[in-house]
């Protein structure tokens, strides 16, 4: 049996070809040579249809330079691709299209309403769902409003935080407001009356589709707002297994936690104590959150097609209670490496290379 071939998919994030994530390849280049897997990194830009050839990036581990070579298409595709507004990305949809014969690891997921339309139709599911709606017009959000003292109205796709709004009861008539723009930049906090709160919104969704849903109270002791971030991966024998979980505390008047917006990560042990859970409830905790992960990732797979990993944030309210706030099918590893947890962080960039032999050897038997 030939040596297998894994081409890493991803999109450059600007036009001068830059990688975003290019010191995790670099790892799973060097352990996949560990293995036995031949690795390699290309973007749709990289294809050349006419000679069926891709000229990909490779890593060399001993001079720890990047070089170009010619290729021909790997046996297994690892889709690494997230959502950005660009060329490159309407690229890749027809990359995905003319190519979608090969063999992927995993498959895009959809959005955000349609991945809890799904579980929130499981029963074991629906209890830890925060209760959401489509963002069609005000009344979505005034009946939430109606039912709890907060609610979130984030992008239906999209991640790191960005563009979303916190909305808080203050008074009979008043809001606040607070969040981060597109950008990631932090919006003031702003206390409005009723009236003003409907053309604020409305005028914040003409920009995307988006979502409201209940605000689950996540403020530690401190003020600032925590979850967690929880990793489940496909495994060496093919089966979803959970490689870690952290903690993640937003930076001063942020309402996301998200790392790339100012968040910081510790251990979920040290955050859930923080929080107030005694040993006995941390365990409690910790076994419901990866029994949960590992559900909903083997149901997400069988409606949506194959996946190989999903992070999933989870919000632990004071009563212990855990509920899923998204599922991102694209997760970043950083976490692991702020958290000090560096098994995890190793588990996270080795996993989806041994799944993909894995995948290699099930296909060679069969053959």
């Amino acid at each position: 049996m030939s040596q297998p071939v894994l081409g890493i998919l991803t999109l450059y994030m600007n036009n001068k070809k830059q990688l975003e994530e290019r010191h995790i390849y670099q790892k799973m280049i060097t352990e996949g040579q560990k293995i036995g897997l031949d690795v390699f990194v290309f973007t749709p830009m990289d294809v050349v249809e006419a000679k069926k050839m891709i000229h990909g990036l490779h890593y060399n581990p001993k001079t720890n330079k990047w070089s170009r070579k010619w290729r021909s298409f790997p046996h297994l595709i690892f889709d690494r691709c997230r959502i950005q507004k660009s060329k490159r990305f309407e690229q890749l949809i027809r990359f995905r299209a003319r190519y979608g014969s090969l063999q992927f690891l995993n498959r895009p997921l959809r959005d955000k309403w349609t991945i809890h339309q799904l579980l929130s139709r499981k029963s074991k599911f629906k209890s830890h769902l925060p209760e959401t709606a489509l963002f069609q017009h005000m009344g979505d959000v005034s009946k939430l409003l109606r039912y709890h003292p907060s609610v979130y109205i984030k992008p239906i796709q999209g991640t790191g935080g960005r563009g979303i709004l916190r909305v808080d009861r203050v008074g009979p008539e008043k809001y606040l407001i607070q969040g981060r723009r597109l950008n990631r930049k932090i919006i003031p906090p702003q206390t409005v009356h009723r009236a003003r709160l409907t053309p604020y919104l409305t005028q914040w969704k003409t920009k995307k589709r988006y979502l409201v849903q209940q605000g689950i109270e996540i403020k530690l002791p401190n003020g600032r707002v925590h979850d967690y971030r929880m990793l489940v991966q496909k495994n060496g024998a093919g089966q979803w297994a959970v490689t870690g979980c952290a903690g993640r505390v937003g930076a001063p008047r942020s309402v996301t936690s998200n790392l790339h917006g100012g968040g910081h990560a510790v251990p979920m042990s040290t955050l859930l104590k923080q929080a107030g859970h005694n040993e006995e409830k941390r365990a409690e905790i910790r076994s419901t959150a990866e029994r949960l992960s590992l559900d909903i990732a083997a149901t997400l797979e069988a409606n949506f097609g194959a996946l190989c990993e999903l992070a999933l944030d989870l919000a632990i309210d004071r009563s212990g209670k855990v509920y899923v706030l998204e599922v991102n099918p694209k997760p970043a590893r950083e976490v692991f490496i702020q958290s000090g947890d560096s098994d995890a962080y190793r588990t996270a960039i080795v996993r989806p290379l041994e799944y993909a032999l894995w995948i290699h050897k099930q296909k060679a038997a069969s053959s």
